[in-house]
C-alpha cells in the first residue's frame, strides 16, 4: 500500500509584533461609516475575549509572502533533509500573492510556487510549481493534493506551503482587521511503504449555495477612502455559525472513513481563526460521538500569532512538534486531525498516524 507521510516542517513566523494596546488609537467604524458608541479599549477587550488574540505577527516591509514561503520551506527542506532538486510538486496555499508594502495591487505572476521553486534554486524542470486558491484550507487541501498524486504514481516528494501576508489588504477602519496576520508554514509529504505512520483519510467539501461570500473583498468602512480599493471583508456571525455546525460534521466524516476510533485521536491542530469558534468546533465533534472533548485536546497560537490564514496550522504543527507549545507534544504512533475553515466557504479534515 502506497501511503504519504510528513517527513519535515519548517515555519516563518515574522519578528515585527503588533499587541492589542497599538489599535487604541485607531478610528474604528461601522459598515455603514457611523462611529462605535464604545471606546476602542472597550471594543478591544471584547475582541481579545472573544478571539483569544493578545498580539499578531507582520512580515516586514521589504518582504512578501513569496520571502515568508520560502524562509518556511528551506526549514521543512532541512527538517526533513531531502534533496529540493528530487521534489516532484511544488504546492503553495495563498489568498492574495505578493502585496508590497504600501502598494494596492496583488501579484500572482509568475505564481507563488514558481518563485518559491526560483528562490530555492530547484533546477529539475520536472519539479512542478502551482498554487492553490482555497482559503484559510489551502495548506491542508495542498497535503491532500500530495497524498493523491503519491497514490496515483505521479509523485514521490512534495512541498507544500501556506503563506500569507494578511497585513497588507485590511482595513484600517475594520475593526475586524484586529484578527488577520502574516506568516508561512510548510512541510514535505513523501511516500512511504510504512503502515504504521501517515495520511489515513480525509474529507474536503466547498459550500457556496449562500454561503460563497461570507468572506470577500469589499471597500473601506471609511466612506472618504478610495471606493476602488478593495479589502479583505467577512460576516462574522455567518461565518461562526456555520463553521460551528459545518466543520464537527466534515471532521466526522473524515474520522469515520478511517475506522480510528474517537477515544484514540490524540491530537486536534485546527485552523486558528477564533479561540472561542475553535473550541466550539471541538465540543460538538465530541458530542457527535456523544463524549466530551479531552482536556488538551486541541494547541492554539492564535493568542500570539493572530490569523494568519493558510500559515495557521502547519505552524502550529511545527511548533508542537519541536517542542514550542507548552504541554503539547505528539509522540510516534498518536493519532492526531487536521481541519479548517475558509473562503469559498471551504472545510477539510485529514486523520494521520504520526
Amino acid at each position: 500500500m502506497i501511503l504519504s507521510k510528513i517527513t519535515g516542517t519548517g515555519t516563518y513566523i515574522p519578528s515585527l509584533k503588533k499587541e492589542n494596546a497599538a489599535f487604541e488609537n485607531e478610528h474604528f467604524l461601522n459598515e455603514d461609516g457611523s462611529t462605535f458608541s464604545s471606546e476602542n479599549d472597550i471594543i478591544i477587550d471584547k475582541f481579545k475575549t472573544i478571539t483569544g488574540i493578545e498580539e499578531r505577527r507582520y512580515a516586514k516591509p521589504e518582504y512578501t509572502t513569496s520571502d515568508l514561503a520560502f524562509f518556511a520551506s528551506q526549514k521543512a527542506i532541512e527538517d526533513s533533509k531531502v534533496n529540493p532538486e528530487e521534489l516532484d510538486y511544488i504546492i503553495v496555499a495563498h489568498n492574495f500573492g505578493d502585496v508590497k508594502q504600501g502598494t494596492i495591487q496583488s501579484d500572482i505572476l509568475p505564481s507563488i510556487a514558481t518563485r518559491v521553486k526560483y528562490k530555492l534554486g530547484v533546477e529539475n524542470p520536472n519539479c512542478v510549481a502551482y498554487d492553490i486558491l482555497f482559503g484559510c484550507p489551502g495548506w491542508v487541501e495542498g497535503v491532500i493534493q500530495a497524498q493523491a498524486f503519491i497514490k496515483a504514481g505521479i509523485a514521490k516528494k512534495c512541498l507544500v506551503i501556506g503563506a500569507e501576508t494578511l497585513s497588507r489588504v485590511i482595513d484600517k477602519h475594520d475593526r475586524d482587521s484586529m484578527i488577520f496576520s502574516d506568516g508561512a508554514g510548510a512541510c514535505i509529504v513523501e511516500q512511504t511503504n510504512e503502515a504504521d505512520s501517515g495520511i489515513i483519510s480525509h474529507a474536503t467539501q466547498t459550500f457556496s449555495k449562500v454561503e460563497a461570500n461570507y468572506l470577500y473583498f469589499g471597500k473601506s468602512f471609511n466612506k472618504e477612502e478610495d471606493e476602488n480599493v478593495r479589502y479583505i471583508k467577512m460576516l462574522g456571525r455567518k461565518i461562526y455559525e456555520f463553521a460551528i455546525t459545518k466543520v464537527p460534521a466534515a471532521m466526522k466524516i473524515a474520522l469515520d472513513k478511517s475506522g480510528v476510533g474517537i477515544d484514540d485521536v490524540k491530537k486536534i491542530f485546527i485552523h486558528q481563526a477564533n479561540e472561542k469558534m475553535d473550541e466550539a468546533i471541538v465540543k460538538r465533534f465530541y458530542r457527535l460521538y456523544k463524549q466530551k472533548s479531552p482536556e488538551n485536546i486541541m494547541p492554539m497560537s492564535i493568542h500570539k500569532l493572530g490569523n494568519s490564514s493558510v500559515a495557521t496550522v502547519p505552524t502550529l504543527l511545527d511548533l508542537v512538534l519541536k517542542g514550542k507549545v507548552e504541554n503539547h507534544q505528539v509522540n510516534k504512533g498518536d493519532i492526531i486531525m487536521f481541519a479548517s475553515v475558509g473562503a469559498g466557504m471551504n472545510i477539510n479534515a485529514i486523520v494521520y498516524k504520526y
